[in-house]
């Protein structure tokens, strides 16, 4: 049996190290008394963390297993492989301690509930009107946890691909030629 290419192996296992390591982070942050779904995405650690392991795993394979040359498809694969893990991974994670904590998602909604509150009035107006705003909160509720666990992985991809690009542009390195 051939062996899988180091570019994914190398992806699975940084993206699964950055899964633990993320899952990790929200449920302290949880416990802390910051819940981590209230946290922006662009201020989100997981910017941090996965520029991180993005560039550790695409240096790796390029050092070590491809004679030091990255090509930009190669750095796009080898991100989205690390991204795709650590996204998959860390959801299910996230599932799995909302089920374990049955706070979490009724802490998400009361203090969703009181941030959409205490926006002032003209600020309403402003994203989308209070009838908007009312609907959005009449639905807030039914809120589960596998809502929130495909907004943990929808932001995953999306910081991840935003990340991907930059560094595979960094670190990509064509041979030389002989």
């Amino acid at each position: 049996m051939k062996k899988p290419s180091p570019l994914l192996t190398i992806g699975v296992r940084y993206g699964a190290i950055a899964a633990v390591l993320s899952i990790g982070l929200n449920i302290m942050m949880y416990y802390l008394g910051r819940h981590p779904v209230m946290i922006s995405p662009f201020l989100d650690f997981r910017v941090f963390l996965y520029g991180v392991f993005i560039f550790f795993s695409l240096k790796e394979y390029r050092d070590f297993h491809n004679a030091g040359s990255l090509h930009f498809f190669q750095g796009m694969i080898g991100s989205f492989v690390m991204v795709a893990t650590a996204a998959v991974l860390g959801s299910l994670l996230y599932r799995i301690f909302g089920a374990y904590e049955s706070n979490f998602v009724s802490d998400y909604i009361r203090l969703a509930t009181e941030y959409i509150r205490s926006f002032p009035e003209e600020e309403l107006t402003r994203i989308g009107g209070k009838e908007e705003v009312e609907r959005n909160l009449a639905e807030l509720p039914s809120t589960n946890m596998a809502q929130l666990a495909f907004l943990y992985l929808a932001q995953s991809f999306g910081i991840g691909l935003f990340i991907s690009i930059i560094l595979s542009v960094i670190l990509r390195k064509q041979p030389k030629p002989e």
